[in-house]
């Protein structure tokens, strides 16, 4: 699940027609993936965290930005134990307008020590999105085959007919 949700907000900057579409410039839209990933206290602090930390994960994903400038979104964050029937758990704390945007980072550092380099932005240059690799053989370069994929290998082959 939170792999979902940091996905999710990593790719809410897609290219449209050749621009950079951001899906979270608009408050109303902003709340509504807030609300529908979680979060919810609504409000400008939540949206500005929010926007904070997708600009920060995206430049660290890329390696633009060293992982430290993470640490502002979990400044006032803990985590505390708690067992229960399933066993132990460990629950969030953290001012209500961060705690969507806090969990997102424990997310991308949980899955950076999981599965170290998995998560990277797609290959094509003209693409501002992100994809999750979870082949075997770690080789996955496009957000999708069908897009981005098919459209760099098109180019290609036309290149190489062009040129013979």
């Amino acid at each position: 699940m939170e792999d979902s949700v940091l996905l999710d907000l990593l790719n809410t900057t897609p290219v449209v027609d050749g621009r950079t579409v951001d899906q979270l410039v608009d408050d109303a839209a902003a709340d509504a993936w807030l609300t529908a990933h979680g979060g919810g206290t609504g409000g400008a602090a939540e949206r500005a965290a929010l926007r904070s930390v997708r600009r920060d994960l995206q430049a660290v994903v890329r390696g633009q930005r060293p992982a430290t400038i993470l640490n502002a979104a979990l400044a006032d964050v803990g985590q505390h134990p708690v067992i229960d029937g399933d066993g132990l758990r460990w629950d969030l704390y953290a001012p209500p307008e961060r705690a969507l945007p806090a969990r997102i980072v424990l997310a991308w550092a949980a899955l950076s020590a999981r599965m170290p380099g998995r998560l990277r932005p797609c290959a094509n240059d003209e693409c501002d999105l992100f994809l999750l690799d979870r082949s075997r053989s770690n080789t996955a370069r496009w957000c999708s085959m069908t897009t981005c994929g098919n459209r760099l290998k098109a180019r290609r082959h036309q290149a190489r007919r062009t040129d013979a």
